[in-house]
């Protein structure tokens, strides 16, 4: 059976798949194209599978706002160069918008059901494996909603809108000026994505992290040979300049340098018209925690040698 060009491209375009691919899929179906795209699949399924073991720490990090919840997630590929993909792009800005309504939980998320189709989030994430060439995974989901205000958004080294390596969202509570809240909410944002604080406040710190640097000051203040007076002066006073580094409110604003954050919200109050409180942010950068895989090339070039 002679199968013309224009099948081959109408099955193409309604899959991704390469051109060679699409044009075998009719033959084996003798040009019934719902048969060839079930062939595809089946064999695109096949090829994500062998692709599922490689590491995936590329990829994009998508942000989507509703009413007053914002939501991150991560969607990872093998090379950055996926993430200039239009199609994938697509991919991880519906995945963003489905995170609004997951609550952070990712595996619900996965579940989640993409608008005009059957597939879940996680099929549909299958499926793209398949047709872009690359292993791809949904890592993390993160969502923030406050009760009266803002959820501030910001996505750094943006590749596309909402989309970028960093990406940061932060709760601000407010019954204020909303159009102002927002402006505000969004330098709060790119203040988290410059400055990587750990805590909203001070008494937020974790315990096990406030110790680790109490017990690393503690030596070095020793080293003085000072009196324990003395030293525990000095140690109070690295902690208090460690929170100035890693607590938001404690932390220089990025914006007005000779201010801190809590200040610069002081001052803000009275351009929103209402007190101004921070109740929580998120920051997920690209690939963070993912430990990438290394090869040395000679080794490989040896092992090959040896087996021919």
């Amino acid at each position: 059976m002679i199968i013309s060009a224009s099948q081959v491209k109408e099955l193409r375009d309604a899959t991704g798949a390469g051109m060679m691919d699409c044009k075998a899929a009719l033959t084996e179906n003798a040009g019934d194209m719902e048969a060839a795209v079930d062939w595809l699949r089946k064999k695109g399924l096949s090829k994500a599978a062998k692709k599922s073991g490689r590491t995936a720490a590329e990829g994009l990090i998508g942000v989507a706002s509703s009413g007053t919840t914002a939501a991150l997630v991560e969607v990872n590929s093998e090379t950055d160069f996926v993430g200039r993909n239009d199609q994938f792009q697509a991919l991880v800005r519906q995945v963003a918008e489905l995170a609004v309504a997951a609550g952070g939980d990712v595996d619900k998320l996965g579940a989640t059901k993409v608008p005009g189709t059957e597939k879940t989030v996680t099929e549909r994430i299958t499926d793209a494996v398949a047709t872009i060439g690359e292993n791809m995974r949904l890592r993390r989901t993160a969502a923030i909603t406050v009760s009266d205000g803002v959820v501030g958004t910001y996505i750094h080294s943006a590749v596309a809108d909402g989309l970028g390596k960093i990406g940061v969202i932060v709760g601000l509570e407010s019954t204020g000026d909303k159009t102002v809240l927002a402006m505000l909410g969004k330098q709060v944002a790119m203040q988290i994505a410059a400055a990587t604080p750990i805590a909203v406040r001070p008494e937020e710190v974790d315990s096990s992290i406030l110790d680790r640097e109490r017990d690393i000051f503690a030596d070095q203040a020793r080293q003085s040979g000072k009196a324990e007076a003395v030293i525990e002066k000095m140690i109070e006073g690295r902690i208090r300049k460690f929170y100035e580094e890693v607590t938001l409110l404690k932390q220089a604003f990025v914006v007005i340098p000779d201010m801190t954050v809590e200040a610069a919200l002081k001052k803000a109050e009275k351009e929103v018209g209402a007190p101004v409180a921070i109740t929580s942010f998120v920051r997920y950068v690209i690939g963070e925690g993912i430990e990438k895989e290394t090869s040395d090339f000679a080794a490989e070039v040896a092992a090959a040698a040896g087996q021919s």
